[in-house]
């Protein structure tokens, strides 16, 4: 049964559909198949966890845009929120 759900490939999170505990085996739908990690820690219902380790810098996908920035290493199975992730916004005003 899936726990987790992704939307698009470039995804490097995932989405908890319930709530998740340490320990616990995540599963989610990817490529046709089925991908399962292990959660690092307890991770509410829709919030996010790494699906595979991410580096300091680097950009967080979700539902293939970037949402923010890493503001620490994040391991695959950790908590993906505000204690680990900068937000990030576009300049969407035109440039003169």
């Amino acid at each position: 049964m899936h726990n987790a759900m992704i939307i698009d490939s470039k995804d490097n999170v995932a989405v908890a559909i319930e709530p998740i505990k340490a320990g616990d085996a995540v599963t989610y739908p990817c490529g046709g198949g089925e991908v399962q990690l292990t959660a690092q820690q307890d991770i509410t219902i829709y919030h996010k966890l790494a699906v595979r380790d991410i580096a300091k810098g680097e950009p967080i996908v979700k539902y293939g845009e970037h949402i923010g920035v890493a503001i620490s290493d994040i391991k695959a199975g950790e908590h993906v929120h505000v204690h680990n992730v900068e937000g990030h916004r576009e300049n969407l005003e035109e440039k003169e």
